[in-house]
């Protein structure tokens, strides 16, 4: 639960202004994870969430632009464990089924990996698409993507 709690959070974070921990607890709650503020104030340290300016003044909440953070990456992978309950390839592209309505926040957690041989994703509810170079990075891929599901 946990997991996909947080996972909401980034989907949340990533796709609205969340200005405050109070806005992201009532977000969540519609999202069907209640919490309290101090579950809310933990998740976001271990997601590493910083304030940045809003476009309508003030500060929101943002995800780290940059997977440099070695503590961050452990995060993004227990996300995507979470979420996929699926993986599968057609030649180059491959798609990625999740629990429903967490295919952004497991987008999310792959497109921040930065893996090179993904040109682009494209996430739905419930699915991923993701489009690599050629037949054997889409192998490699789903392969590495499998090791993460463990």
């Amino acid at each position: 639960m946990k997991f996909q709690r947080q996972a909401a959070i980034v989907d949340i974070v990533n796709g609205f202004e969340v200005k405050t921990q109070k806005e992201l607890s009532d977000r969540l709650s519609e999202a069907g994870f209640p919490t309290t503020q101090a579950t809310i104030s933990r998740d976001i340290k271990e997601l590493r969430l910083h304030k940045v300016s809003s476009l309508s003044g003030g500060y929101k909440y943002s995800t780290p632009e940059k997977s440099n953070d070695s503590g961050f990456i452990p995060r993004l992978k227990n996300i995507f464990r979470e979420c996929v309950t699926k993986i599968e390839r057609a030649q180059n592209l491959v798609v990625v089924k999740t629990l429903s309505g967490m295919a952004n926040a497991a987008a999310y957690a792959i497109d921040t990996m930065r893996i090179d041989e993904i040109v682009g994703t494209i996430a739905g509810d419930d699915n991923i698409l993701i489009i690599l170079h050629d037949n054997d990075e889409a192998i490699r891929f789903c392969k590495s993507a499998q090791e993460m599901l463990k």
